[in-house]
């Protein structure tokens, strides 16, 4: 039988980003109609703005169109229109970064919670706001023999990868996780309270992926906090154990 001092795990994370680059091109046509092709699209339109472009000098900067007879914004019951020149043009990019991609909580000790921490760092121009989702693509699991470190239930059982819970107790075992905020409101609300922890949505499983931070602000250089916490019994078999987590972040549009 294993001794305390014999279950030793080395824990790694490595935290992975979709990057997502948004390249909007300008289409320019003579007043009076025509059809538009190139290779990811076709426009058959009665009337186009007759100039567009971007004008720039010393002191200034401007983006400019011109010639549609019907500007403004137009709403209906399914659709919404801003008509006639850059209703919306932001300046600002979408960006998302991690601020590091590898987490290693080395030797773990049973009934000795660990935790470690990275940070998600992003920037938003999205007018309708943004989502990043996250989940893990399989529970902890030993390089060999197969072994798994369960994802938590916290103390009294209740949370899960939709449900938060408080996780105090040094002999609740298992892999959480939890948002804090550092700049802006972006965590989601389950991890107002301290010390509430989740699960991670388990691809292996076809669990759906879970919202981590989002919101509607407008801004740069938002930054949460991401706390993992893992805590083991003295039955956990001993090994090298690991898996990914995928973050994915989108702006709405």
């Amino acid at each position: 039988m294993n001794t305390l001092s014999q279950i030793l795990i080395s824990f790694g994370l490595i935290i992975s980003s979709v990057s997502i680059h948004l390249l909007i091109n300008q289409a320019q046509a003579q007043q009076g109609g025509g059809r538009l092709v190139n290779d990811d699209y076709i426009l058959h339109e009665g009337n186009f703005n007759y100039t567009s472009g971007e004008a720039s000098g010393s002191d200034f900067g401007l983006t400019f169109t011109g010639g549609e007879l019907a500007q403004g914004f137009y709403s209906g019951t399914n659709y919404s229109v801003r008509s006639g020149f850059q209703y919306y043009y932001s300046i600002i990019p979408f960006e998302f970064a991690i601020s590091s991609q590898f987490v290693d909580f080395g030797p773990l000790v049973p009934g000795t919670p660990v935790t470690r921490t990275n940070r998600l760092i992003l920037s938003n121009g999205s007018a309708f706001g943004y989502d990043v989702l996250a989940y893990e693509t399989n529970a902890l699991r030993a390089a060999s023999g197969g072994s798994e470190i369960p994802d938590t239930t916290c103390d009294a059982g209740t949370c899960s990868e939709t449900t938060s819970a408080q996780w105090l107790l040094n002999t609740t075992y298992g892999f959480g996780y939890r948002c804090d905020n550092i700049t802006g409101t972006e965590c989601n609300t389950e991890f107002s309270t301290p010390d509430y922890y989740k699960q991670f949505t388990n691809l292996e499983q076809s669990e759906i992926p879970e919202s981590v931070m989002g919101g509607a602000n407008v801004g740069e250089d938002f930054e949460t906090e991401i706390t993992y916490k893992v805590n083991i019994s003295s039955s956990q078999p001993s090994g090298l154990y690991q898996n990914q987590i995928i973050y994915i972040a989108t702006p709405s549009i």
